[in-house]
């Protein structure tokens, strides 16, 4: 098996595949260090690359050194303070390995952490890796760009890796077989006539040459035809088939009413563009609905829902009627993972609370894969909270979190959305 290595410079003459592999070396110390990286960054800052350190003493290398302790003879070139006898004093931090690990000085040194700097897709990678949409799993042929190649029966050319050489000799057998039928039947006739002749002691010279010439000319004929014909060669033919595809759709749903005062809107913002920028990364197939509500609900585009000022009272059934409306009307339930993420300060009219309870339970959550709600709120959680807990002990695909401040908002996404197989560690 060949194996090809690109080495070529990719800028400053630096090597990508160099690159590549350094990050997967260390990728546990880099997800570590963009861990902590993205604690004291803005939202808005998501998409820019990050400068990460990594201590010195976990990218260096294994070697083979003498041990502290022991006895033995050293040579000193150019000593002028000690004599055969005398006791040298340990080093200051034990065994004088070097590194940094010591205490400060002034006559010491030590290493700097290795740092370098992390480009925009590296630091996305680093940052979605071990996230997913819960549940993927209903798949269908709609607006699929994945292609699948599969065996098609056979043609009548093709590349010479792809003969079937049992198809092949089959065509052949037949050819020779259709062929050399009408030939074989009179060559047995003209033999049959000739064994008579002789048998006979026809003296008829001229007849029994004749016969004889015949015979050979038959044979000659059914000799001729060829074992293999070109025209009998098979290649296994593959043709390009659309794949079905995980095909998804997310409803973003946003609380706008008065009790959302702007700080609270902000820290709702910054988590749908946290899952917006996770979505379009991740998937490529995956439609997405902003609906945004106070006391009535409106589906809106993407920079509306982002950046529109619109407030009011808060009446949240709205919001979950709309979805289910969409749901309904545009995603049949058997071709489309439903998922639903929705963020408010939890307040809402008492009455109303129970509606929204009884609509997740009987209309919304039988049709969707996963339902996600954030509760931005620093003192105690509001009604809205209590109702869906009671929800909670139903369904298994619909989780709560609750957001304090801006800092939270990290840790509770990826609580939210990781990998199914770390959330059953």
């Amino acid at each position: 098996m060949s194996h090809l290595i690109d080495r070529r410079l990719n800028g400053k003459n630096k090597s990508a595949v160099n690159r590549e592999r350094f990050l997967r070396r260390f990728k546990s110390q880099i997800k570590e260090s963009v861990s902590r990286a993205i604690k004291g960054r803005s939202i808005t800052d998501i998409e820019n690359g990050e400068q990460v350190s990594i201590p010195v003493k976990d990218i260096s290398e294994p070697s083979f050194r003498h041990g502290s302790g022991g006895v033995r003879e050293v040579v000193h070139p150019g000593n002028e303070e000690f004599v055969r006898g005398d006791h040298i004093p340990r080093p200051p931090g034990g065994g004088g390995a070097g590194g940094g690990g010591g205490k400060a000085s002034n006559d010491g040194s030590g290493e700097d952490d290795f740092v370098f700097q992390l480009s925009r897709e590296e630091f996305l990678n680093v940052f979605f890796d071990d996230l997913a949409l819960p549940n993927l799993v209903k798949t269908q042929l709609l607006g699929t760009e994945e292609m699948k190649s599969v065996r098609a029966g056979f043609t009548n050319d093709g590349t010479p890796a792809n003969i079937n050489i049992v198809r092949s000799l089959r065509g052949a057998l037949s050819r020779r077989i259709a062929m050399g039928a009408p030939t074989l039947a009179r060559l047995a006739d003209a033999e049959e006539r000739l064994d008579q002749a002789i048998e006979d002691d026809d003296e008829d010279v001229i007849l029994v040459k004749s016969l004889r010439d015949e015979v050979h000319s038959l044979r000659q004929r059914f000799h001729r035809i060829p074992f293999l014909d070109p025209f009998d060669l098979r290649y296994n033919n593959r043709i390009k088939r659309p794949q079905p595809t995980s095909q998804a759709v997310m409803f973003c749903i946003m609380d706008v009413s008065g009790s959302m005062d702007e700080q609270k809107k902000d820290v709702a913002k910054r988590f749908f563009i946290l899952l917006y920028l996770f979505l379009q990364r991740q998937y490529e197939k995956i439609e997405l609905v902003f609906i945004r509500h106070h006391t009535s609900a409106v589906e809106v585009d993407e920079h509306e829902f982002f950046h529109s000022r619109e407030s009011g009272g808060t009446v949240v059934s709205s919001a979950l009627n709309l979805m289910r409306n969409i749901i309904v009307q545009r995603f049949p339930t058997q071709d489309w993972n439903i998922y639903c993420a929705q963020a408010s300060d939890g307040d809402n009219w008492d009455s109303d609370s129970s509606t929204c309870g009884r609509l997740l339970d009987e209309a919304i959550l039988p049709l969707v894969q996963y339902f996600a709600y954030i509760e931005i709120t620093e003192g105690e959680p509001q009604n809205l909270w209590y109702e869906y807990l009671r929800v909670t002990e139903h369904h298994k695909h619909f989780a709560m979190q609750k957001i304090r401040t801006a800092g939270d908002i990290y840790p509770v996404f990826r609580e939210l959305f990781k990998k199914q197989s770390q959330r059953t560690k």
